[in-house]
């Protein structure tokens, strides 16, 4: 009886190590500069990483990009593949994985710089007294108005006509909100602007 209750298990385990052994041999015939080889591992596997892709950025088309990373990623490194360390499917699975988070964090950043450029696009209240600030002054004469300051505007204003820093930038470098970066740079070049002001009358 348990013999019989064993045995069914048995031609599905055998069909598992017979295919992860076929992918292996595939990457070995790959690392060696077989394209036939290679097409036959893409053939077998591209559903499963697909799916991986698919799942972590929700988007067909990127995920179809990843794919396509993923193989080239895995045709330069074929050759220095290890079984002892995984099996194939689940190294392949595992660079689509990596690579798949990485075009989320990527088109996260592509979002945010998009997104900072509108802002400064639209000519916010205080886009407008930078560019009043800059039309009216010259570098030395900055440098000499930011003594008007206080030393938190001070380093805010600095950051971001020095190096041009966001207010996102300079928020995340000052570790402050974004709500009090934005108000020390305004504030700052309100009094900035007063400041050159008095100074040319």
């Amino acid at each position: 009886m348990t013999d019989s209750g064993s045995g069914p298990a048995e031609p599905s385990e055998a069909v598992h190590e017979d295919r992860a052994a076929g992918l292996a041999e595939l990457v070995r015939r790959s690392g060696d500069g077989d394209e036939a080889a290679f097409a036959a591992l893409y053939d077998a596997t591209a559903a499963k990483v697909y799916g991986v892709a698919l799942r972590v950025v929700r988007s067909p088309e990127i995920a179809a990009e990843v794919v396509q990373e993923v193989y080239l990623m895995a045709w330069q490194q074929s050759a220095r593949f290890d079984t002892t360390r995984g099996s194939v499917l689940g190294w392949l699975c595992t660079l689509a994985h990596r690579r798949a988070v990485d075009r989320v964090r990527q088109v996260a950043r592509e979002r945010d710089r998009e997104q900072n450029y509108e802002d400064q696009r639209n000519g916010t209240p205080v886009d407008q007294t930078w560019q009043e600030v800059e039309q009216g002054m010259k570098t030395n004469e900055v440098r000499a108005g930011l003594g008007a300051l206080t030393p938190l505007q001070r380093e805010a204003v600095a950051m971001a006509y020095y190096q041009g820093f966001t207010y996102q930038e300079v928020a995340a470098r000052l570790e402050i909100p974004l709500g009090t970066a934005k108000a020390r740079i305004r504030d700052g070049l309100n009094r900035l602007r007063s400041a050159l002001g008095g100074g040319q009358s």
